[in-house]
């Protein structure tokens, strides 16, 4: 036990908090599903039914939350879903014009995803799993675009490869994860209660507004954010600039900072989510 006791130690402090696959994706669901009309909710529901018949017991379908992780959670099952790799996010380079097409090659993007989803939903012709399967990847891919991270980037993977510290003295990550995980914990849990508390913040008028737009609009707000608050936080505000030696530090009056852009993100993803579910099953 002696032994055992500083190995736990070491991983717990290794890992990662609730990254943004889980809290924040369950929370643009949780969003979306609330602000849904009832006959898309009902129809969601009548869809989650069939989770049986997608034939993936470790990733559970039973709610839309569930539904919101479940293209991560199936990326360890190898090749029965390897082509939906590249599917999640877009590497649009920040220091360059925006430009979406050579990012999105042959629809291997988030974006194009979104929009072939949204189709495959509304389609009331195909069997219900792949409908099913259509409303999982587009609830996820939604909250992957508003991910900034996944976005926009520097040709680093997006900031995957950009050393970071987390806090100060804080934890040894990098840009990718700590919009991933740490900085979506923060924002999301605290002070707020939830899918309400955020919305609670803005207005009918203001959620509207949020929810208009097309996949490409979306994408060049995420990636506006990605270069104008992600990277520019911590390369001294010129998100262009060079990277220093060692880790750029997000320290805490940065993170105080970010914390409203990203409470932002989330309630936009919700909101443009539940337009879209509204358009394909309301």
């Amino acid at each position: 036990m002696i032994r055992i006791l500083p190995l736990a130690a070491l991983l717990l402090a290794a890992s990662p908090a609730p990254a943004f696959w889980e809290y924040g994706h369950e929370t643009v669901a949780g969003i979306a599903y609330a602000q849904a009309s009832p006959k898309a909710r009902a129809e969601i529901r009548r869809l989650l039914r069939h989770a049986p018949e997608m034939a993936t017991p470790g990733c559970p379908l039973g709610t839309i939350e569930q539904a919101s992780v479940w293209a991560d959670c199936i990326k360890p099952l190898g090749p029965r879903f390897s082509y939906a790799y590249s599917w999640h996010y877009q590497n649009v380079n920040v220091c360059q014009p925006f430009a979406l097409k050579e990012a999105c090659k042959d629809g291997n993007c988030v974006s194009a995803q979104i929009d072939r989803n949204e189709k495959l939903l509304a389609d009331r012709t195909l069997p219900m799993r792949e409908r099913l399967m259509a409303l999982a990847f587009l609830v996820h891919f939604v909250g992957d675009l508003h991910q900034p991270m996944h976005a926009g980037d520097r040709g680093d993977l997006g900031g995957n490869r950009l050393k970071a510290q987390y806090g100060q003295p804080g934890v040894g990550t990098n840009i990718h994860a700590i919009w991933d995980g740490y900085l979506a914990e923060r924002a999301i849990s605290t002070p707020l209660a939830g899918p309400a508390g955020l919305i609670a913040g803005h207005s009918a008028a203001e959620r509207a507004a949020m929810a208009q737009g097309t996949t490409e609009d979306w994408s060049r707000e995420n990636w506006a954010v990605a270069r104008d608050a992600a990277y520019a936080s911590v390369l001294g505000g010129d998100p262009c600039g060079p990277v220093p030696e060692g880790r750029v530090t997000l320290d805490e009056g940065r993170i105080e900072a970010l914390i409203p852009v990203f409470r932002l993100q989330i309630v936009r993803g919700g909101m443009r989510l539940a337009r879209l579910l509204d358009a394909a099953l309301g």
